[in-house]
């Protein structure tokens, strides 16, 4: 049975400093099997690593808008062939997107912002995935978006997609990594990473909404690149708190 508020918020502070593998084993110890890990980028890569030598029952998913690189596709069956698990794909509802597309047209979020398209495509189908589950494990890190991820806890009542009937719990646990762990991790464990990275792409996302960043520039800054640089957010993490 879920923890109280209370009690998760002194588990996240008894565990803000431990390594992500001891907040995962904390997952599992509480959840498995209706824990799942959520998976798109290099942070996720990580955990399902991390995951796979912990050894515990945990369940994968991914979200395919539609709009994904191909590169973004070869990497999520390069994850499924290295660690012989089953990636859940969920994907948006037939009709939504046809009736967004209908009513506005491929790229609409160019003119109206990225949240009615991503609302479609991404935070309905994992409200889907999340139904299903007590516990879910996120790649977030503090140092990903200036004003929406920097106080983030290693492990939180969910504030988005908690129910009545479902109170869902979130775990951090790259919270305090930095980008430099990340990758230090992925090379040092021959981690499969997608190979859009090699292109200068950091934070990747929809084929649309996401170009590579320049030498200097914040990671999110290659999301949505024509809205407002510090609030980079799709919907997936929209409770967490302003900085």
């Amino acid at each position: 049975m879920p923890l109280e508020v209370a009690n998760l918020t002194e588990l996240a502070e008894q565990y803000a400093q431990r390594h992500p593998s001891e907040i995962l084993a904390l997952a599992f110890e509480m959840y498995s099997p209706s824990v799942g890990i959520s998976f798109s980028g290099a942070e996720d890569v990580v955990l399902v690593d991390l995951a796979a030598k912990l050894g515990g029952k945990f369940r994968v998913f991914s979200l395919d808008t539609g709009r994904l690189h191909a590169e973004t596709y070869r990497f999520l069956d390069q994850v499924r062939e290295k660690y012989q698990i089953p990636v859940e794909v969920f994907f948006p509802r037939p009709e939504a997107v046809e009736n967004l597309v209908k009513e506005k047209g491929l790229f609409s979020f160019y003119k109206d912002g990225h949240k009615e398209c991503c609302g479609v495509r991404k935070v309905e189908p994992l409200r889907r995935a999340l139904s299903t589950l007590s516990a879910w494990v996120t790649g977030q890190r503090h140092d990903q978006s200036p004003s929406t991820r920097a106080t983030v806890p290693v492990v939180q009542a969910d504030p988005t997609f908690s129910t009545p009937d479902n109170a869902l719990v979130k775990f951090n646990p790259l919270a305090n990594w930095s980008s430099k762990q990340v990758w230090d991790y992925i090379r040092e464990n021959d981690v499969p990473y997608n190979s859009l990275h090699e292109r200068g792409y950091v934070s990747i996302g929809c084929e649309p909404c996401t170009k590579a960043v320049l030498p200097g520039q914040h990671e999110r800054e290659g999301r949505w690149w024509w809205e407002e640089s510090t609030k980079k957010e799709c919907g997936l993490h929209s409770g967490n708190k302003l900085a």
